[in-house]
């Protein structure tokens, strides 16, 4: 291909990508439809990033798809009453032009596979969010809930509660949220309204509110009523503590962004989020690592059966650690992060049995505090009951992350260049390292980067969901 031809394929590419944008914004402004490409979610994307979800197709399935390829399947997307539900034009563009090339065209074969979702009513109430601080979990949730502003969101962020409240800690906050070192600048405008004391994000108004127990709140009195509270200070992390929250008036559950003590339930979006009971009033999403692991542990199990293991953590650094050195309550903790590797304790690996109780005594686990600020990997090495190899192994996980029930949870790649960094904003909770797969008769060792933050997040949210009793139907169905 000539220099000239390269250029103007490239432009194509481009005009396709914009071309879409507008269609992909109303379908999920005016009908509640998120669109997909091979899971990459296309919501509030650029022109760049539709191409490259584009590109990443071949990594999955070994072939091409080209916009001119899916861009038919928005058009006749957008032209069906589809509404309330989660489309992967990816898949569908993809099965079409492989194994159908339906010859009563794409608008006929779009309303045969997305029938379940023609009219689909939703008459779910819209309910309120409220965010109990905001630090580095606090604030990715904000971004995540903010990006969903529409007519057909469900969850609508209304406050956020902090300790603190001295001059200048408004405009301090959302400074924070308009900047992250980690995962760059908030896609959209923040404004700060000093006289109502509140933040105004994307044309979101939240509501800021100053307290120092989770009792000390009135929610009703800024016109928020059975609302959800996600607590993600980390204080409080049994009944008596979270329990407070169902004090203030305004507050009707609970969810905590970090395992729990007690009878709490630990839930894994993807793997037993079906455990949460309407009458369950606090619960658990567990922590970052025991969602990368745990649905990983789950579909080789379902295949293989596992005997035992052994979750070695490779964990970034996090806010619990000294910058220097200097005293800290925690083992080795008190040496200084940006500088040193830290052996440290983790629960994760027992904490899977919460969720997924057939695992229950069969894992052990440590972790690795590493000088980096973002992104983790879990080793995880474990014993089986069949036997298997690399290649067979790895097949089956590839499948398992394109074409299952927690195609939303596990991410896979065969690139042999990848890095931590690389992986930062990934929105699964987990990745498969295929190169580094080791497998032989019935032993096995799996390595599993995760957005210790971002991907944790994403996860919190579907719990977010489930607790609220908001589902959404996502075609095509695997």
């Amino acid at each position: 291909m000539s220099a000239d031809k390269h250029l103007q394929s490239w432009q194509e590419r481009f005009e396709m990508a914009e071309a879409m944008q507008p269609l992909l914004g109303k379908l999920y402004r005016n009908q509640g439809v998120e669109v997909m490409v091979y899971g990459k979610p296309l919501l509030n994307a650029s022109t760049i990033e539709i191409i490259k979800s584009h590109r990443l197709v071949r990594r999955h399935v070994g072939e091409k798809l080209r916009l001119r390829e899916s861009f038919p399947f928005v058009e006749a997307l957008s032209k069906l009453a589809v509404k309330h539900c989660r489309v992967d034009i990816g898949k569908l563009a993809i099965n079409y032009w492989r194994d159908n090339k339906d010859a009563s065209g794409i608008e006929a074969y779009m309303a045969k596979e997305l029938a379940p979702a023609i009219n689909h009513g939703d008459d779910t109430p819209a309910r309120d969010v409220v965010l109990y601080g905001f630090g580095r979990i606090g604030r990715l949730l904000a971004r995540l809930l903010i990006e969903r502003t529409g007519k057909s969101n469900k969850m609508r962020l209304r406050a956020i509660v902090l300790r603190g409240g001295k001059k200048g800690d408004l405009e301090k906050r959302a400074s924070l949220l308009r900047r992250d070192s980690v995962h760059g600048p908030f896609n959209g405008s923040v404004e700060v309204d000093e006289e109502n004391n509140a933040i105004i994000a994307n044309g979101t108004y939240i509501q800021i509110i100053y307290a120092n127990s989770p009792d000390q709140v009135d929610y009703t009195k800024y016109d928020i009523s059975n609302a959800l509270i996600v607590d993600n200070t980390g204080i409080w992390k049994d009944e008596d503590g979270l329990g407070l929250h169902l004090k203030s008036p305004g507050a009707t559950k609970v969810l905590l962004t970090a395992p729990a003590k007690g009878a709490i339930k630990n839930v894994v979006y993807g793997v037993n989020e079906n455990d949460i009971l309407d009458e369950d009033m606090i619960v658990s999403a567990a922590s970052c690592t025991t969602n990368a692991i745990t649905p990983v542990l789950k579909a080789v199990n379902d295949k293989y059966g596992i005997e035992n293991g052994h979750v070695e953590t490779i964990h970034s650094y996090t806010n619990d650690q000294n910058l220097i050195d200097n005293y800290h309550s925690a083992d080795r903790r008190g040496r200084s992060a940006p500088l040193n590797m830290v052996i440290t304790e983790t629960g994760a690996a027992k904490a899977v049995a919460k969720a997924l109780p057939v695992l229950a005594g069969k894992l052990t686990g440590n972790a690795i505090r590493v000088p980096t600020p973002n992104v983790s990997m879990a080793i995880i090495s474990v014993n089986l009951n069949a036997e298997t190899n690399r290649d067979e192994l790895n097949e089956y996980l590839k499948d398992v992350a394109l074409q299952s029930g927690l195609q939303n949870q596990i991410d896979y790649t065969d690139s042999t260049e990848i890095v931590s960094s690389d992986l930062v904003g990934s929105r699964y909770a987990g990745v498969v390292d295929s190169q580094a797969t080791i497998a032989e008769g019935k032993r096995a060792i799996l390595y599993v980067w995760y957005d210790n933050e971002f991907g944790y997040s994403c996860q919190v949210v579907g719990v977010m969901q489930k607790m609220l009793g908001l589902t959404t139907l996502s075609l095509p169905n695997v």
